[in-house]
This record gives C-alpha cells, sequence and structure tokens, in this order.
C-alpha cells in the first residue's frame, strides 16, 4: 500500500510539473526585453539591401523554401539584376530559395538543422513583442563565450546553437559583469550602420512571410467599398419593394 501510494504522490507531483512548465515559459518570454524594429516595411530601398544580406549571409545555412526569386521583382529588382547579383545555387528566377547543404549534414555541424526562415518573421510574434522587434533584437544580441561551442551567445537566445552569421559586419560584443554588452572588437559597419542593416534584413524577412500582403490589404478595401455599395443598393431596393406595404 505504501509503494502504490508513493506512486501515486509521484504522479501527482509530474502531473503539477508539467502543467507549470508552460507558464514558467510563458513568464520567462514575458520578461524578456525587446528592442523595437524600425518600420521599412514599405522601404524598396531596404527591402532590397536587406534581400542582398539575406542572400550573402543567410542563404548559405538558412532556406526560405516557401519563396521564389522571382518574387524579388515585387521590390523592383529585374530579373537580370536577380541573376547577377542574388542567385547563386539556382539556375531559373522561377525557382524557390533552397540550400545545397543537407539537413542530416547541418543536424551533423550544428547539432540541430537550420530552421527555414521563409515565415520566421511571423513564427516569431509573441506576448513579448513582435516578430520583427524579436529578429532585430536577435541579430543585435550576439557576444562572445568561449563556453559555447561555436564560440558565440545571445542575449535573446540563450545557447544559441547558430554562430554569429553577421559578425564580421557588427563586430565582436563581450558581456560584462553588469551583464550589459560592450563592443568589444569593432566590425566593419559602425553600431548606427550596423543596427540599420539589421533593420533592412528583418524587413527583408517581415516582406517574405508574406509577399503579397500589400495586394491582400488593397484588395480587401475594394472588397468593403463594394459590400457598402451593395447595402446601399439592397437597401433601397428594400425600401422601393415595401413602399405600397403597410
Amino acid at each position: 500500500m505504501q509503494a502504490g501510494a508513493g506512486k501515486g504522490d509521484l504522479m501527482k507531483k509530474l502531473l503539477l510539473a508539467l502543467l507549470f512548465v508552460p507558464l514558467l515559459a510563458f513568464a520567462a518570454e514575458s520578461e524578456l526585453h525587446l528592442d523595437a524594429a524600425p518600420d521599412k516595411l514599405h522601404d524598396v530601398a531596404a527591402l532590397q539591401n536587406g534581400a542582398k544580406l539575406f542572400v550573402n549571409y543567410c542563404l548559405n545555412c538558412h532556406s526560405a523554401s516557401f519563396m521564389r526569386y522571382d518574387r524579388l521583382r515585387d521590390i523592383g529588382l529585374s530579373n537580370q539584376q536577380i541573376k547577377d547579383n542574388l542567385m547563386f545555387t539556382a539556375d531559373r528566377v522561377g525557382e524557390l530559395m533552397t540550400i545545397a547543404m543537407r539537413r542530416a549534414e547541418a543536424k551533423k555541424w550544428f547539432g540541430v538543422a537550420p530552421p527555414d526562415l521563409s515565415l520566421v518573421a511571423r513564427a516569431r510574434t509573441s506576448e513579448a513583442g513582435s516578430g520583427a522587434d524579436w529578429l532585430y533584437s536577435y541579430l543585435r544580441g550576439f557576444y562572445r563565450d568561449a563556453s559555447r561551442p561555436t564560440g558565440w551567445n545571445n542575449v535573446v537566445f540563450a545557447n544559441v546553437a547558430m554562430p554569429h552569421a553577421l559578425w564580421e559586419l557588427q563586430g565582436e560584443q563581450v558581456m560584462g559583469a553588469d551583464h550589459k554588452l560592450t563592443l568589444g572588437k569593432p566590425g566593419k559597419l559602425s553600431p548606427a550602420e550596423y543596427d540599420s542593416a539589421v533593420g533592412d534584413l528583418v524587413a527583408y524577412l517581415q516582406y517574405m512571410g508574406e509577399p503579397s500582403a500589400d495586394s491582400r490589404k488593397r484588395l480587401g478595401v475594394f472588397v468593403l467599398i463594394g459590400l457598402l455599395v451593395l447595402l446601399v443598393l439592397s437597401y433601397a431596393l428594400k425600401r422601393d419593394y415595401w413602399k405600397d406595404i403597410h
């Protein structure tokens, strides 16, 4: 009887633990401070620069398998510009943004396969802030950590497996005793220039998550106008039909 009671108590404790784990995770996420990303979603020059940064620094390991190269025409690039400057692993502009690295090989090298980034801006939206804010803070939050296999850690994503892909641009940040980041070794860009570049990249990641967002919104406006006109006509028809009925 005592053994059975002990097992019952253990099961109760496990169930309580499982119930509280999501609450603890939510509390940790809500305490996370995210910097507000600049709004560049309608800045064509920023989107074009973001696309260049994505292809040169992200597309080596991360795919964007829901995005085709020809959608870059929507941000003002011609087919020739796409071919000459942004296509390194594909032959036709209609192809998807995939990578040659296999997931099994990536998992062996990094410990986990790098995720597809097609919808990352939408997937990272949480109570702590928008997906753009998360990405903007994450890409600016890397610092040197000798205890990590890659030599890098991140204030937004602790113990992240990903190395700092943009370190040549930002430089090397270090974590101080006050738990604040300082720039230990400058990169090719100044801090302000790096923040602007990250803002461009984040804007492109937002755009990539829904390239037809502007078209959808414009279509929605026309649909609402059409419904309003239909409402007015329906009301006029109703009044005309019922005018002689008391």
